[in-house]
């Protein structure tokens, strides 16, 4: 018998976000196979919302028509009360948060205090000041129920459920170092080959923007901000750095790689037209590490025994696997441990994109059975 079908618990679902990874994430709910112990209760857009304690009466089809036509506008408070009216024994209750907004983040210790699990992949709680965390942890530990996080980190790869694994586990991990974010894997591997010459970095750059790897103002992704976020989700999971960037992703040591002089530019079509001005930059750089025999590429670093924890724009030998493995968007991560000594432990794959976005949202899910 399987562990969903001896399962006694029912799982009521709230899922607040419906857009690219929330509207994948319905999509793959509503399809789950019977017996299937998730009840969708509500569902909440930035301008609609529904709800309803038994569950939901919508199919795959017939949920965003639904959605759409409700008079009910989101309140998260109310939600908040409404789920937690469900809470009983043998009857879980889980927020699943798809945005990427602060005000949900804010309220992760509110709805753990009550007792509903939260499972999203929104960064933003996570790699906010400490103290927003240590709220979280606090409740959590309080009620009993839990958050779940590893479409924070690399999308559907098994990333923090790794990091988890090896500290529960007892290993000691050295270094995690790898390239965490999908557009600046694409960035560098077009622009960076280990050969003088080749596209000029605004030329890629634009191209990334045009295919969707990009947010809609590039500086937003060359920034550093969404690897760094990245690193402190991860370096918190690790008992020596749990307290050690107390702002945040803001602590982390951050390589931007927007020219100074496009800092203040607010309109991302402006920034492509002007980034060509800064070519001549990154080529040289190229040129510098082709002459050495190596690559450049955009990766984080967290350091244990050093103390360190940054991201920054790094050579890598031609012959490393951030050079050799990586294709397209792709992310790669090495964890380095006492057990894992020799040769690190390499996590490798799409690390950005709706549907493996999803997928990690709901692994995490079926974690609660």
């Amino acid at each position: 018998m399987t562990a969903i079908a001896s399962t006694a618990k029912t799982f009521r679902v709230a899922v607040v976000g419906v857009g690219l990874v929330g509207g994948e994430f319905i999509k793959q709910l509503l399809a789950f196979p019977a017996p299937n112990p998730f009840r969708l209760v509500s569902l909440s857009s930035s301008k609609t919302a529904l709800f309803h304690p038994d569950g939901l009466s919508v199919s795959s089809s017939t949920w965003k028509d639904a959605l759409a036509g409700s008079g009910q506008k989101p309140d998260l408070q109310a939600l908040l009360r409404e789920l937690s009216a469900l809470v009983k024994p043998g009857q879980e209750v889980v927020l699943v948060d798809n945005t990427s907004s602060n005000d949900v983040a804010a309220l992760y210790p509110q709805f753990l205090r009550f007792g509903v699990n939260v499972i999203t992949p929104n960064k933003k709680a996570f790699s906010a000041e400490l103290s927003l965390y240590e709220q979280i942890l606090a409740a959590s530990l309080e009620s009993g129920a839990r958050f779940l996080n590893e479409a924070t980190v690399g999308a559907g790869l098994p990333i923090i459920s790794t990091l988890k694994d090896l500290v529960a586990t007892g290993d000691k991990v050295l270094k995690i170092e790898g390239v965490f974010s999908g557009t600046m894997s694409y960035i560098f591997n077009e622009f960076s080959t280990g050969k003088e010459g080749g596209p000029s970095f605004s030329s890629v750059v634009s191209v990334a923007r045009e295919k969707g790897y990009t947010e809609p103002h590039p500086a937003d992704d060359l920034n550093g901000a969404d690897v760094a976020r990245k690193l402190t989700i991860l370096s918190r999971f690790i008992p020596a750095l749990r307290s050690a960037l107390p702002n945040g992703y803001q602590s982390v040591s951050t390589k931007s790689l927007v020219p100074a002089e496009l800092e203040g530019i607010a309109s991302g079509d402006e920034f492509i037209q002007r980034l060509p001005e800064f070519d001549a930059r990154f080529d040289a750089m190229r040129a510098e590490a082709a002459r050495e025999g190596k690559v450049l590429r955009f990766a984080g670093v967290v350091d244990v025994q050093a103390g360190v924890i940054k991201a920054d724009l790094e050579k890598y030998p031609v012959t490393h696997p951030f050079a050799t493995a990586l294709g397209g968007s792709d992310n790669i991560i090495m964890f380095h441990t006492e057990r894992y000594g020799a040769r690190p432990l390499v996590v490798q794959g799409a690390g950005a994109g709706a549907a493996v976005t999803a997928m990690g949202v709901l692994s995490d899910l079926l974690k609660l059975i």
